[in-house]
């Protein structure tokens, strides 16, 4: 019987045991609702008919219809890439270069640092089209128009958020405000993992500090073992993963079996659940110091693939790097890989800015598309690359145009683009206005964005859901509908 196995079951005892020593003072106040609440539910049901107390709740956990997509690798571009320079081409903001923006405008928006006077400023970079789609790109994603028919663009995503932080946490979260689970810990919540000796949900970060935080990857309100966990791009994926010097396996596993007991006699006391979540971080990590260092190794990679993501002998941990051991963690069976890079906050020099970030992530990116289409993987992996909103049509004043060149944060409308995972391919989806403002065609929120990834993955967003002080939350909170035209 496998260690996971015989773990379940101990569970189990020790809670059906804990269940028989609880008084019935003590059963109706940690059952979860409280005799009061017991009491009120029965009012209700008598006002309103037993049918609607009584009825079935829907599947919260577990596939709610056939998935596409087996797993996510998310790449989020923190800091808000500007999809003026990227994606959505103006020739409108070329005619009114260095002109004051219309008042009307910016009339009644919120903004981090934009003036009244600010200055209009043309895409910094040439536009060509690509590809039998003709899909539309700058000159600096020279990788990336190598594979816009395996890529669905979608250019009217907008958000609720203008601020870095609650804006990345957002995105990740479904809400603004830390404390609520990520999407790979909802994911890890709805349909576990593909693997047992990896993390379900697995982080790599590259490009410097992230205004989110941990509050990203964290699982909120789920139970602990459904966060994200964060891998080092060079020596040990995770610190301490290693045995220290003297320690064998065995003498590991037998440290770790006694730890569990004693752990396993504490639950038995308490009941407290955060325990099993420290039973299962001990078992996750024994299984990962084995399996880890084969994940970090990549001298199985063929030179051809290493050439082709642009990893070098002495890489430390580049965004080129991430890309490649996302794949590897895809092969291996980790449901949820989110890449974070940051460094696209750019309100000076945008041209210099994006060049530089471009340089660093588009080779990666696309890299990333061929290796998983030519191993057959694209199909059943959904890609997914986008920043926490986008970039402005203007400076943040006309004074400085001339020496500041750079965007503010704009919520309104940004580029994001997905592959793979049962997408339909080669399209571009939305459309802005002249001024590349505002979404004028097929408005797409944040929380469509969630919706559509976990319908990719099977699981309804309305119907996964976790109960948290007395109510039922969900990644989309109230809000969200599934792209009809992206998944077909």
């Amino acid at each position: 019987m496998r260690a996971n196995q015989v773990l379940r079951i101990r569970k189990v005892e020790a809670m059906n045991k804990n269940l028989k020593q609880q008084t019935r003072r003590q059963l109706f106040g940690q059952c979860g609702i409280g005799l009061g609440k017991v009491a009120l539910a029965s009012m209700f049901a008598s006002e309103f008919g037993a049918g609607s107390a009584q009825a079935a709740p829907m599947q919260a956990r577990g596939f709610h219809y056939p998935p596409r997509a087996k797993r996510v690798i998310y790449l989020f571009m923190a800091g808000a890439p500007s999809q003026l320079d990227l994606f959505d081409y103006k020739p409108k903001l070329v005619e009114l270069e260095g002109q004051s923006i219309p008042p009307s405008v910016i009339a009644g928006q919120r903004y981090a640092f934009i003036q009244p006077d600010a200055a209009v400023l043309s895409p910094r970079f040439k536009f060509a089209k690509h590809g039998q789609s003709g899909a539309e790109l700058s000159e600096m994603l020279p990788h990336l128009s190598e594979v816009v028919d395996d890529v669905s663009f979608i250019k009217s995503v907008h958000t609720d958020q203008f601020n870095h932080s609650p804006a990345q946490i957002f995105v990740n979260t479904g809400s603004p405000i830390p404390g609520r689970p990520s999407m790979g810990s909802w994911l890890s919540y709805g349909i576990g993992s593909d693997t047992n000796d990896l993390p379900g949900f697995v982080v790599l970060k590259s490009g410097g500090n992230l205004s989110g935080g941990a509050s990203m990857w964290n699982a909120g309100f789920l139970p602990g073992e459904h966060q994200g966990v964060p891998l080092r791009g060079s020596g040990d994926p995770i610190l301490h993963v290693a045995n220290p010097e003297g320690i064998d396996r065995k003498t590991q596993r037998e440290t770790i079996d006694l730890i569990s007991k004693l752990n396993q006699r504490r639950f038995e006391q308490t009941g407290v659940d955060e325990i099993n979540t420290r039973i299962e971080s001990y078992e996750m990590a024994y299984r990962m110091q084995a399996r880890a260092p084969e994940l970090m190794d990549f001298s199985g990679e063929d030179q051809a693939t290493l050439e082709m993501y642009g990893v070098k002998p002495d890489d430390a941990g580049s965004f080129a790097k991430s890309c490649l051991l996302a794949r590897r963690l895809a092969e291996r069976g980790v449901r949820f890989i989110q890449l974070y890079h940051s460094g696209w906050d750019h309100h000076s020099n945008v041209e210099g800015g994006v060049r530089r970030q471009c340089k660093e992530t588009d080779q990666g990116c696309a890299a990333l598309i061929k290796d998983l289409k030519r191993r057959g993987m694209l199909e059943d992996t959904l890609v997914v690359w986008g920043g926490e909103f986008g970039r402005t049509p203007m400076v943040e004043s006309s004074g400085a145009l001339g020496r500041k060149m750079g965007r503010d944060h704009h919520p309104q409308a940004f580029t994001m683009w997905m592959a793979g995972g049962g997408v339909k391919a080669g399209q571009t989806i939305g459309a802005t206005d002249e001024l590349g403002f505002h979404p004028v065609q097929d408005a797409v929120h944040v929380h469509d964005i969630q919706a559509t990834i976990l319908n990719q993955l099977g699981i309804d967003h309305e119907r996964l859901t976790f109960t948290f002080a007395g109510r039922p939350y969900r990644l989309t909170d109230v809000h969200g509908h599934v792209i009809g035209k992206l998944v077909g």
